[in-house]
């Protein structure tokens, strides 16, 4: 069964949403207070961990494995690289393990995700995989 068409098409401006969110708040001068090292790597890991359970909702088609991994770390390498040239912030390898923590806390949520009502549908037998 799957999730609908509106569904989908819901869940795909979520994702568009959260990536010019995300771009905007990576790419910002604006310094915000009380934000040190740890919570950096905290934002970083919940801003992957949505755009990773985004991604696998919004193309269901596809198992969440090796490729949409790859663009999601792809993506925050783009960020880092990015950052680099902007005299505001600065790149930081850190940053992209932390994207990948939040990747793998995704991963790791699936079974929860899968007991969950709404959330089941994305696994439901006869959905695409």
């Amino acid at each position: 069964m799957g999730f609908s068409r509106a569904t989908l098409a819901a869940l795909r401006i979520a994702l568009v949403v959260a990536l010019l969110a995300i771009s905007i708040l990576a790419f910002t001068s604006h310094e915000i207070p009380l934000i040190d090292e740890l919570y950096d790597k905290l934002k970083h890991a919940a801003a992957f961990a949505t755009l990773a359970l985004l991604l696998d909702f919004s193309f269901p088609a596809s198992r969440f494995g090796l490729a949409k991994i790859l663009l999601l770390l792809g993506y925050g390498v783009f960020i880092e690289v990015v950052q680099h040239f902007l005299p505001h912030r600065e790149a930081s390898a850190w940053d992209v393990f932390a994207d990948g923590v939040g990747i793998a806390a995704y991963m790791l949520s699936v079974p929860a995700l899968k007991r969950m009502r709404w959330f089941r549908l994305r696994w439901q037998p006869g959905a695409p995989p």
